[in-house]
């Protein structure tokens, strides 16, 4: 699809529960360079309603939420770069 976004990081969160989901995102996002997409996967419910808000509230772009049809979504995020140039 030309709409496709294209992901430099694949993170799969499905394996740990809140609040871990977080801290693994924002360890991925802070492991990434700035402007990176990450592709994080992660479980339908608690994840998808925390992870996304609090990604945001971090001052990362989020792209999209795609539901995968399994039970798990991929949140695309591209991380903004936070320091220096304020």
């Amino acid at each position: 699809m030309a709409d496709e976004i294209k992901a430099e990081l694949d993170v799969d969160i499905t394996d740990v529960v809140c609040p871990v989901t977080f801290v693994k995102a924002k360890v991925a996002l802070e492991d990434a360079a700035d402007g990176a997409v990450l592709a994080i996967r992660m479980n339908d419910g608690e994840p998808v309603q925390n992870v996304p808000r609090s990604i945001k509230e971090e001052g990362h772009k989020i792209l999209r939420l795609a539901d995968n049809a399994d039970g798990t979504y991929t949140l695309f995020v591209r991380k903004q770069g936070g320091e220096g140039n304020g």
